[in-house]
């Protein structure tokens, strides 16, 4: 039987912050919670990274209540814990020390083995004039692929 792909993104992301660095990492989660997700019923916006002693934490991300959950469902907004080498946590905690970065999630996926997989990013927050550039190049682009699709 084809499992569906499960590829939950964070739209926002991209437009808001300039994305350096990239890692995957995985997601601590309870039984109801990868139930969610296999459905689809799971939200990005506005979460975001922290470090805490030494661990990294996805807050405020947005994983709906399983239906058929009973009392063992999950609250929907809980900080869950990323799954992370040492160096890889090493290299974010030196990456958000500096000014105006820090680090947001970008998608939720199934790996092969059916592991819940978080991508996250090491981002810097865009000023209003980057944002219009950032518009001006997608509608370039796209203007473009409209011609070479015509010819």
């Amino acid at each position: 039987m084809p499992q569906q792909q499960i590829n939950i993104k964070n739209r926002r992301a991209t437009f808001d912050y300039e994305i350096s660095d990239t890692y995957t990492a995985g997601i601590v989660l309870t039984g109801t919670e990868i139930k969610s997700i296999r459905q689809g019923k799971a939200s990005l916006v506005d979460s975001y990274c922290i470090i805490e002693r030494g661990e990294v934490w996805a807050k405020n991300t947005n994983i709906s209540e399983y239906f058929y959950g009973s009392y063992n469902n999950h609250s929907a907004r809980r900080d869950r814990k990323l799954l992370l080498n040492r160096k890889e946590i090493a290299k974010l905690e030196k990456a958000c020390a500096d000014p105006g970065f820090t680090i947001v999630p970008l998608r939720i996926f199934i790996s092969e083995r059916g592991l819940a997989k978080m991508v996250i990013g090491v981002a810097r927050g865009k000023k209003a004039y980057d944002k219009r550039q950032s518009l001006r190049e997608k509608d370039d682009r796209r203007a473009m692929d409209r011609v070479l699709k015509n010819k």
